[in-house]
């Protein structure tokens, strides 16, 4: 199988690497907007070689769009526009109800496989893209039953060479659920980066001082704002929903502090440990 990734950072570049060393494609074609990342992917041996979309899509089994949303929404439409017979369009963004209803009804509606690795790291660029990053993961499809049944399985079949699980959702479920277990945790790492860099004034003892939970906590405001404002744009309702919430939870603890309520803290904090029968 020949691929076309467009967009070679950590995503696009990941599945690269990872689609020819497990045998799932024979040769990668690359195209970016950016010269500088097709020519560093070309160096790192990520894509074979990098074309123009045009170009690659005249010679490609499977077409990938690894680009944030909004640039999704404008080139997907081309791409619907052009695909032939036997090809397969996917996309990996991480909001998909917008993207579903740009191509409802398109007459080559069904050569489109809507997908979501939940997977990635807090680094953009063809530097960042890892092996294995896809490796017991969860690969969302939604509105499966819109793809035409051999573009769908081959979707899957690659989903299984790569050694994924494969979850099946309608585009309301995957944004509303992705909102609750992803959206809100970059959100809520941008804020906490912002609320240290505005109260420790001192650099270094942030760096100093900085623990595990710290890191942890905040290493998701690494994130590039390229992808993640695009995803709050088309995931705003979703996003303002729990982040309503997040924020009624905060000023709970808040409150109980101000009335050194600790007993009631103490079962706030016992309820929260139920995430550990949960994420293990």
């Amino acid at each position: 199988m020949i691929a076309t990734i467009i967009g070679t950072g950590l995503i696009g570049g990941s599945l690269a690497i990872s689609l020819k060393e497990k045998g799932a494609a024979s040769h990668i074609i690359g195209v970016d907007q950016q010269e500088s990342h097709l020519q560093r992917a070309k160096e790192l041996g990520i894509i074979d070689e990098g074309a123009s979309l045009e170009e690659a899509m005249k010679r490609s089994d499977l077409i990938v769009l690894a680009i944030p949303v909004d640039a999704v929404l404008k080139v997907l439409p081309i791409l619907m526009d052009k695909v032939q017979p036997g090809q397969v369009i996917m996309d990996v963004g991480s909001t998909k109800k917008n993207i579903l209803q740009l191509v409802a009804g398109h007459p080559n509606r069904g050569r489109f496989v809507a997908a979501h690795p939940m997977a990635g790291t807090e680094y953009s660029g063809p530097d960042a893209a890892v092996r294995n990053l896809f490796t017991n993961k969860t690969m969302v499809l939604c509105d499966v039953k819109n793809s035409d049944e051999d573009a769908l399985e081959m979707v899957e079949n690659m989903v299984d060479q790569l050694q994924m699980r494969t979850v099946y959702m309608n585009a309301e479920e995957h944004d509303l659920h992705t909102a609750y277990v992803s959206h809100i945790s970059h959100i809520t790492s941008f804020a906490l980066a912002l609320t240290v860099l505005k109260k420790e004034k001192e650099q270094g003892r942030i760096f100093e001082l900085a623990s595990g939970g710290f890191e942890s906590t905040v290493r998701l405001a690494k994130s590039s704002p390229d992808m993640w404002v695009p995803i709050f744009k088309h995931n705003r309702s979703n996003v303002l929903d729990v982040l309503e919430e997040h924020i009624h939870q905060l000023q709970q603890m808040k409150t109980l502090l101000e009335e050194e309520d600790y007993d009631t803290f103490y079962k706030l904090i016992q309820k929260s440990n139920k995430i550990r029968k949960i994420l293990k």
